[in-house]
């Protein structure tokens, strides 16, 4: 493995991890995030982050370290989420039980990234496509581990005939045609903001009385670790029935 790729191993692992912080809300847009951090050396530090709703134009706008990204139709904007369309697709998929999202994604990212990398019985190597999915089960208990299944979208050269994996933790899942409602936000995807914003798009998409499946919402992620600013990630849960807009504004033309 080249030095390049251990530490983005590292620094995935390293900002996922962050599961002890405590959230102060300031408001519906901004949220301060404060983390008492301890190093090996005793020294506790103080980070904090600012987080806020920015609703997207189109995939191409976010999609800026992928050569391919999902596409999707966007039906409805409102001032806290919006609703997507996507296409059936297929992907690679494994699970990983952990106590956090964060360890969880972290060694299920990696079992992926091999197989990308010639880990299959073909020996193929493939770039990263782009977003990663997180599935999270919304009801997580207390000091109990929850199973957390990462994602990555198949290239469309391997959409119907995908490499073998040697690794039997991981498998293909069809994604159907279905509609999300999407709330995008920036900065790092951390297990914290992460819940929060599916936090506070739930609470959106409960005033406007719409219906969608409250077993689990999707963390999603666009970056790679390395990148540094204009990051984006979104949180996702799948629509149930006909998706509610509420103060809608006309979508973009893509």
């Amino acid at each position: 493995m080249s030095a390049t790729m251990r530490l983005i191993g590292v620094t995935l692992l390293s900002l996922l991890s962050l599961e002890s912080l405590a959230v102060s809300s300031v408001g519906s847009d901004i949220t301060l995030i404060i983390s008492p951090l301890e190093d090996h050396r005793g020294t506790v530090t103080c980070v904090c982050v600012c987080v806020s709703y920015s609703p997207s134009n189109s995939s191409s706008s976010f999609c800026s370290e992928s050569r391919e990204c999902l596409q999707f139709d966007l039906l409805c904007r409102t001032d806290e989420y919006e609703v997507r369309r996507y296409s059936a697709t297929r992907w690679v998929s494994t699970d990983a039980e952990a106590y956090f999202l964060g360890v969880g994604a972290a060694m299920a990212f990696r079992r992926l990234y091999h197989y990308i990398s010639g880990a299959n019985e073909e020996g193929v190597r493939f770039e990263m496509t782009a977003p990663v999915l997180v599935e999270v089960p919304e009801e997580v208990k207390m000091w109990e581990p929850a199973i957390y299944t990462l994602s990555f979208l198949l290239p469309s050269a391997y959409q119907e005939h995908p490499p073998t994996p040697t690794n039997d933790k991981l498998y293909f899942s069809d994604m159907p045609d279905m509609d999300v409602y999407v709330r995008s936000y920036g900065g790092w995807m951390l297990s914290i903001t992460s819940r929060l914003h599916a936090h506070l798009l739930s609470r959106a998409l409960l005033r406007a009385h719409a219906h969608f499946n409250h077993t689990h919402h999707y963390t999603v992620g666009y970056d790679s670790p390395l990148k540094l600013l204009n990051r984006h990630n979104e949180v996702w849960y799948v629509v149930e029935g006909d998706p509610v807009c509420g103060e809608e504004h006309t979508p973009d033309t893509h």
